[in-house]
């Protein structure tokens, strides 16, 4: 199982936020790089960076720090946060991501994944899928669909996503612990990469999740920053 600490970006500075809650905002720092340096010492395999400010408005809004952090490590990095249309995902790739993640446009159109897929290839391409009691939210989580989270997946699975991230919104930035039960169900019914987000408190939730059969990663938030994992990630999980 990979480790993916987040470094979620508003306004170029490092935050986190309760419940995806712009109002529940706690500021971390105003360099966004040197983070990307330290959670690579601690043994990341990836980064999972977030434009939080492009997930609220739907346009790119923190490109700059973006590429100043995958230049200057030397592991791969997602991106999610605005990923709307074309001309956006194509902007991520240029900054150095790795992979792009579909958020809302994703929710709204399969044949939007499906395009994206075919223009740069699924392993690029993860969607992901934020739920609220089981349904997905969009637009910086601000409005929720009818859309169950499990047949988004199987809609992107279908229309070529390499990955899946799956996030509960009732636990994200709550150190609760993650959504054992949804994540294994999601499991059942999926083929591609599966990554748990949200809940993450510790590091016995890291190698609870590390035992689940073909889970792909873990996306680590709160808990890094508020010190409560600490450490060499790897080690946490080996």
């Amino acid at each position: 199982m990979i480790l993916l600490p987040a470094i979620d970006l508003m306004g170029g500075e490092v935050v986190r936020l309760k419940r995806g809650l712009a109002t529940e905002k706690t500021v971390y720092s105003s360099d966004p790089v040197a983070f990307g340096k330290k959670w690579e010492d601690s043994g990341a395999d990836w980064l999972h960076i977030v434009d939080l400010d492009a997930a609220f408005s739907g346009e790119p809004e923190n490109l700059p720090a973006i590429e100043k952090i995958c230049l200057s490590v030397n592991i791969p990095c997602e991106l999610g946060g605005g990923m709307r249309s074309l001309k956006n995902v194509s902007a991520a790739f240029s900054c150095g991501v790795s992979r792009v993640i579909l958020g809302t446009r994703a929710c709204e159109s399969p044949e939007f994944i499906a395009e994206i897929c075919a223009e740069f290839g699924g392993e690029r391409i993860a969607v992901g899928i934020d739920a609220n009691r089981g349904k997905v939210a969009v637009k910086g989580w601000t409005e929720t669909t009818s859309t169950s989270a499990a047949d988004l997946a199987l809609i992107a699975q279908v229309a070529g996503a390499g990955t899946i991230i799956y996030t509960d919104i009732a636990t994200d930035g709550m150190l609760t612990g993650p959504n054992f039960v949804e994540l294994e169900n999601l499991l059942q019914i999926l083929e591609c990469q599966l990554i748990a987000s949200g809940g993450v408190s510790s590091a016995e939730d890291l190698r609870k999740l590390s035992k689940i059969p073909r889970l792909y990663g873990a996306i680590i938030g709160k808990a890094l920053y508020d010190g409560h994992i600490t450490g060499n990630l790897r080690e946490l999980i080996s």
